[in-house]
């Protein structure tokens, strides 16, 4: 691979894609889900060499750059550790960040379909999901739990922020989302592709989740809500089954990725 630039000046404009990520990954006034993919770390980075998404650049320290033994067509910078934490805006222990064209949600009703009408499908739908962490948390238990996508309501946080894609160690770049404008009133698209919507919720009154038969629901739709409130009235009510996991007397509730992860393993 070619010898990456050496960057000396902080406000190097080669290196723009990656200034002052404390305060977000995209320009000050840009839209909401807007500006660059950000990917942190050698693993989460390889994973993005290995998709289709366009590279913008690779920003580290020489000894992370070197170990991602990048193609020629990649535009690699490096600097040393303090240098690149005065860039980004905080002390980087991963040593290494590239940077990614962001692509649009997907057509809801491609998401909705899959490769095929009849095909076995699991999505799982968020709503006010609004914690970048806990979303790139479920986002890597879907990968690995045999979900197929995300349906986000518009007020959930942005997948391709830096932390999302951080905690979800690249993963969430493999998973298709598409958004549902008109919530909760979409989830009847939801329905009519063939879905049964789950809504987790721990009310005394809901179905025990491992009551519901996977194998007679092969397309199912898991609605979560955020940490805390929970899925709200109306999305519940939306839903056509109601369904908590059982729990040891006395723990109401379980953290929203956790759930998630349970449920995705038990609806598999």
């Amino acid at each position: 691979m070619p010898a990456p630039v050496v960057i000396t000046d902080p406000a190097d404009p080669r290196v723009a894609d990656f200034r002052d990520l404390k305060a977000g990954d995209r320009p000050e006034g840009a839209p909401r889900w807007s500006g660059p993919v950000i990917v942190e770390g050698v693993p989460a980075v390889q994973r993005l060499l290995a998709s289709d998404y366009r590279i913008r650049a690779v920003f580290g320290v020489p000894g992370r750059v070197a170990a991602l033994d990048l193609p020629g067509d990649v535009v690699a910078y490096e600097a040393d550790k303090w240098l690149l934490s005065e860039v980004i805006g905080f002390r980087l222990t991963r040593g290494v960040l590239a940077s990614a064209d962001r692509r649009p949600p997907a057509d809801l009703d491609d998401l909705l379909a899959g490769p095929h009408p009849a095909a076995l499908r699991r999505l799982a739908v968020l709503e006010a999901l609004n914690d970048a962490e806990n979303l790139g948390s479920i986002a890597r238990s879907a990968l690995a739990l045999g979900i197929d996508g995300l349906l986000l309501d518009p007020r959930c946080a942005d997948p391709f922020y830096r932390r999302s894609v951080r905690v979800s160690m690249g993963h969430i770049l493999a998973l298709p989302f598409a958004v549902l404008p008109d919530w909760p009133a979409d989830l009847e698209r939801v329905h009519e592709a063939g879905y049964t919507t789950v809504a987790l919720t721990p009310a005394a009154d809901a179905v025990d989740l491992t009551s519901i038969d996977p194998r007679e629901h092969p397309r199912t739709a898991l609605l979560l809500g955020a940490e805390g409130p929970g899925l709200t009235a109306e999305a519940q009510a939306a839903a056509r089954v109601r369904a908590k996991i059982p729990m040891r007397e006395g723990v109401d509730s379980l953290g929203v990725a956790a759930a998630a992860a349970i449920a995705f393993a038990t609806l598999r």
